[in-house]
């Protein structure tokens, strides 16, 4: 029977931390939570759990994550951020797994709440992620913010039951914050990686998106905050682009 190591990294994570460490406690063999200094409860929170506590300066999304996975005592991983969460049914198949691994990771979907609405549509579900894997022949990879765990030689990865029930913005002024916040650091990754910003992609991207969310992922079936979600999605594409044009100016 495998072990599992569950791992979290944190940043002001009172909200939502310790629903995460109990969907958790009963699933895995042991607890790490790199945490960035957190200014809130989120390390007391921790400390009434059996966790391994680690405070490290943030890296990057990527960049901690990976450094997350190495401070695991056990090859095979679940990770989930802060504000997420195993569903029932998930926590299930996860143990399920530890007597019947088939594969080297597992994608599972996750479920988003928006300002107190599970959201069904929209692009964001089903918002399938690979949480559950063998840290040995995986990484994490992509563009920060967008993160993803990527299986190296062409490793097949399965599917379990069950849901990552993810609380993200719960008002519209958080989530006006936090599209500038992501979409400065999605700017700057592309610009250290060379990535042009030309003026159709200005255009055509956000536009794209917006209609992508709102109707081919029926996004107006979530009424008034899919539209929201929607927006902001193609919102945050625009501003992705015009804040990557800003930096080559000044260069």
């Amino acid at each position: 029977m495998i072990k599992l190591s569950g791992v979290i990294i944190t940043f002001n994570e009172e909200r939502n931390i310790e629903r995460c460490l109990q969907s958790l406690v009963n699933v895995v063999d042991e607890i790490v939570v790199i945490d960035s200094f957190s200014t809130d409860n989120t390390k007391r929170i921790c400390s009434k759990y059996n966790v391994t506590f680690i405070e490290q300066k943030f890296l990057g999304y990527i960049e901690q994550k990976n450094f997350a996975l190495q401070k695991a005592s056990y090859d095979y991983i679940v990770s989930l951020d802060g504000d997420e969460a195993l569903s029932e049914t998930l926590q299930k198949s996860i143990l399920n797994l530890k007597s019947n691994l088939q594969f080297d990771g597992y994608y599972c979907n996750r479920f988003n709440n928006f300002c107190g609405q599970w959201i069904k549509h929209s692009d964001w579900y089903p918002n399938k992620k690979l949480r559950v894997f063998d840290r040995r022949v995986a990484e994490w990879k992509g563009i920060n913010p967008h993160d993803e765990i990527v299986l190296k030689d062409n490793r097949k990865a399965g599917k379990l039951k069950g849901d990552i029930l993810h609380w993200t913005y719960q008002s519209y002024k958080e989530f006006n914050d936090k599209t500038e916040y992501f979409s400065s650091i999605s700017a700057q990754a592309y610009y250290d990686k060379g990535k042009k910003a030309p003026w159709y992609k200005i255009i055509w991207n956000p536009t794209w998106a917006f209609f992508k969310a709102y109707f081919l992922r029926l996004g107006f079936l979530d009424g008034r905050n899919g539209f929201i979600i929607s927006a902001q999605t193609a919102n945050i594409t625009y501003l992705k682009y015009t804040k990557l044009r800003k930096l080559y100016k000044k260069r």
